[in-house]
């Protein structure tokens, strides 16, 4: 999610804080007790606006977006005002319909979830939900949480929008799986979500079809999805799709894998040497032109490889259709060698450790976990996904009076609710 940057730490007034009470409600709905607003205030009168204008530019000085006359909070800055107009405005570019305010952006997200929240009994009262509301759109005005992309891009725009920017997705050794998935990762991207895969389930490029012939294998697979998620833009916009592959480190394919990314990055060596452009989004350029450009890559190894490289023992790749058939011996420090050398190059292949994760396992009796997201910070089940949001710590401190806990928590309720809420009325 694009981080957007936070003003400094006198904008709310301080005057009227007071700790959030826990109430008792007969009718199952939480209490929601006002922190940072007050009651018939509109937050949006609580700051100062102005006029300007959102541009990025290219390396070149070219000009890559722009759009004059946008309204915004004074207090937020150039970087802010350039990320939220190009990325999270709603509507083509000079329509009708094209947001022109932070007001309307962050009033189509807190009426939507509002109103989830009101039709899902989340609050007491009525006045719990107008609380909400204000305290919510308080929190984003003032830049103290955002959510991740997809809620901006979607919510208030579709009855049931992806509201997640997470996914692992399972595939199995099936033609249908395997061409499933493609679909799957293109309409997540569609719609600004990241997805992670583990595809050690798939044969490989070693072992037989039931129809005759030699197996493509992963690798081969990963061409496929790598293009996928190249010419389909996140969110609709031009912000790059978000993929994650992922291989076991006993799989018969994982020396190619390992070094697939390494010798693509050649490739586009080369290409630069003969003249085409070298930067990394130029259409028709090197990397436009060689394959793996478009996910991270990363190993998944085990405690056992990790002791065969400290011991300097073999490490044995198994059958995918056979899995007591061995298919291949390395020495584990030439895999750990083949890792570094490539990750140095690069950049990929990463790695996850794969005994560690499923040891801190938070649901352990449900389903073994075999990926993550393509930013390894969630790692679950597959087929699951995970809705993120931001809290900036420093937009609680201040250097006279320290971090204020009581402000933390109440902004923490708020936007944990906002999360709870958009898990059940999302796609």
């Amino acid at each position: 999610m694009t981080s957007i940057e936070i003003p400094s730490n006198n904008i709310r007034p301080r005057s009227h804080n007071k700790p959030m009470k826990k109430k008792e409600t007969k009718l199952g709905g939480i209490a929601v007790d006002r922190f940072f607003t007050k009651p018939g205030v509109d937050v949006y009168d609580t700051c100062e606006w102005e006029m300007r204008s959102a541009a990025i530019t290219s390396e070149s000085g070219g000009i890559v977006f722009e759009q004059k006359d946008v309204e915004m909070p004074k207090f937020w800055s150039q970087m802010a005002t350039n990320v939220v107009v190009s990325k999270y405005f709603r509507g083509h570019l000079g329509s009708p319909d094209r947001e022109t305010s932070v007001r309307q952006l962050i009033g189509r997200v807190v009426r939507t979830i509002t109103g989830w929240g009101r039709e899902g009994g989340y609050f007491a009262t009525e006045a719990d939900g107008d609380t909400f509301r204000d305290e919510l759109t308080h929190i984003l005005l003032y830049q103290m949480a955002a959510f991740n992309s997809p809620v901006w891009f979607n919510v208030g725009i579709e009855p049931h929008p992806q509201c997640s920017a997470c996914f692992i997705n399972s595939v199995n050794d099936t033609m249908d799986s395997i061409l499933g998935l493609a679909k799957t990762e293109g309409m997540l991207f569609k719609y600004g979500s990241g997805t992670g895969s583990n595809l050690s389930s798939i044969r490989s490029s070693r072992e037989l079809l039931a129809g005759g012939g030699t197996a493509s294998g992963p690798v081969s697979f990963m061409k496929g999805y790598d293009s996928f998620a190249g010419v389909i833009k996140s969110g609709g916009k031009t912000r790059r799709a978000a993929k994650m592959v992922i291989l076991n480190a006993d799989h018969p394919d994982i020396v190619e894998f390992i070094e697939s990314k390494e010798k693509e990055e050649k490739k586009a060596w080369a290409l630069i040497d003969a003249g085409y452009d070298g930067a990394f989004n130029a259409p028709g350029g090197a990397y436009d032109s060689v394959q793996f450009q478009n996910a991270n890559h990363s190993v998944r190894v085990t405690d056992d490889f990790m002791h065969a490289y400290e011991k300097d023992l073999d490490w044995q790749t198994w059958s995918v259709t056979e899995p007591k058939t061995v298919m291949g011996t390395f020495k584990a420090r030439e895999l750990m060698r083949k890792m570094a050398e490539s990750a140095h190059l690069c950049g990929d292949p990463g790695m996850q450790f794969d005994t560690t994760v499923n040891d801190w396992h938070p649901c352990p009796n449900t389903a073994r976990i075999n990926a993550s997201n393509p930013c390894s910070e969630y790692m679950f089940l597959d087929d699951s996904a995970c809705n993120l949001a931001s809290l900036n710590l420093m937009r609680f401190y201040n250097e006279n009076t320290g971090f204020d806990v009581e402000a933390y928590r109440a902004a923490l309720r708020i936007v944990i609710t906002a999360q709870e809420i958009t898990v059940d009325f999302a796609s």
